[in-house]
């Protein structure tokens, strides 16, 4: 996925969440990963917020790489859920002004 991205031009980052397991730990890394300017508030509204800017990350479009995400989810599964709807919501924004945010997770496969 990432040479994919790469080959569009796309800013491509990854986000590596391991060991995460708390909203704040989460917001951080995200922040740090995408170079989040100073203004960045660590709280979901501002994860929001600078999602939908992006002006000092320039680019055609965006795609975030998620990775181990599992332990966030376990420990904190509604805020989790914020996260995916932030996510979510941030790349129909993107779409409405003609550009492509996309965000990958990988997502463990629930046995029935």
């Amino acid at each position: 996925m990432a040479e994919a991205g790469a080959a569009l031009g796309f800013a491509v980052v990854r986000i590596d969440l391991a060991g995460c397991t708390d909203k704040d730990a989460v917001l951080a890394r995200f922040a740090q990963a995408l170079q989040f300017p100073e203004w960045f508030g660590g709280n979901w509204d501002a994860l929001a917020d600078a999602l939908a800017d992006l002006s000092w990350l320039p680019a055609p479009g965006y795609l975030l790489l998620i990775e181990h995400p599992a332990p966030f989810g376990e420990a904190a599964g509604d805020e989790f859920e914020v996260l995916l709807e932030i996510l979510n919501e941030s790349a129909l924004r993107w779409a409405d002004h003609g550009s492509a945010m996309w965000a990958l997770l990988p997502t463990p496969v629930q046995a029935d």
